[in-house]
């Protein structure tokens, strides 16, 4: 099984390797980037590319580790046991499945995608540490033993929000998604939309590469948010003079909602145009 990128993702040499290098040593893939680089679509693709089963595990800041093996709903079986339901003599019925018991009896080699681990506790990653390292975890509740029937692929995503522990890097293989260059963004742009304009693209990802290059800005635009300001655009139909005269004294680009995510940049941006203003005058 080898992964060569998708129709629909393009990937970097040095990402091949580096999937290709954790498919093969079954160790955990660890990407990193920021936000918006496509980390999440990667397991995606890597699934449809190897044509396995995608289970995906979305992390939030209240997640915990077990929920990954399974839970078990006492509650509802005591509420059962009260009304005389049947069901309260197996406890199986009241023991829900987590993502890691689905990717380890899954029937055909599935990608685990272990979404954002750096949204929840510092100690999440370290509660995993044995289970992913055995593929394999012990239910108390029914005294069996859940073993991977195969090393699912592991994708672990994570924005760097917080630091992970050295324990749980040391069994990961690492990939840091580099922001695209022009070159890059551009093959990217043509999978999304073919039959753009050239000089439309060449003027927007100008406008695009200059607000990431801004002093100070909070929060850079991001490929994604350069897609859905392209697709804007095209939606809008918006004259190409529009993006190739643009006017420095008016900093913010137009349709600009789909670039910059917080009123800062926003005023930044304002701030810029009113300097310019100025020095004009």
């Amino acid at each position: 099984m080898r992964f060569d990128g998708t129709q629909n993702y393009v990937a970097t040499d040095d990402l091949k390797v580096a999937v290709n290098a954790a498919v093969k040593l079954r160790r955990p893939l660890l990407v990193k980037g920021e936000p918006g680089t496509g980390k999440t679509v990667l397991a995606q693709e890597i699934a449809k590319a190897m044509d396995a089963p995608l289970i995906e595990w979305n992390i939030k800041s209240t997640t915990k580790a077990h929920q990954g093996l399974y839970e078990y709903d006492a509650v509802a079986r005591l509420r059962d046991s009260q009304l005389g339901d049947e069901r309260v003599h197996d406890i199986r019925n009241y023991i829900k499945r987590g993502k890691l018991w689905e990717a380890f009896t899954s029937e055909k080699l599935p990608v685990l995608l272990i979404d954002e681990i750096d949204k929840a506790d510092i100690e999440f990653p370290n509660d995993l540490l044995q289970e992913l390292d055995r593929m394999e975890f012990f239910v108390y509740e029914t005294h069996e033993t859940i073993k991977a029937i195969e090393r699912p692929i592991v994708v672990i995503t994570s924005n760097n929000e917080k630091e992970l522990p050295d324990a749980f890097l040391r069994r990961c293989f690492f990939h840091y998604i580099k922001f695209p260059d022009r070159e890059t963004m551009q093959a990217i742009i043509d999978v999304h939309f073919p039959d753009i304009q050239k000089i439309l693209v060449s003027k927007a990802m100008d406008i695009f590469y200059e607000i990431r290059e801004v002093p100070g800005l909070k929060k850079k635009p991001s490929t994604s948010e350069l897609l859905d300001w392209l697709k804007l655009l095209l939606h809008e139909d918006m004259p190409l003079d529009v993006l190739q005269n643009r006017d420095p004294t008016k900093a913010i680009p137009p349709l600009h909602g789909a670039l910059l995510k917080n009123e800062q940049d926003v005023m930044l941006f304002e701030r810029l145009a009113f300097m310019a203003r100025r020095q004009g005058g």
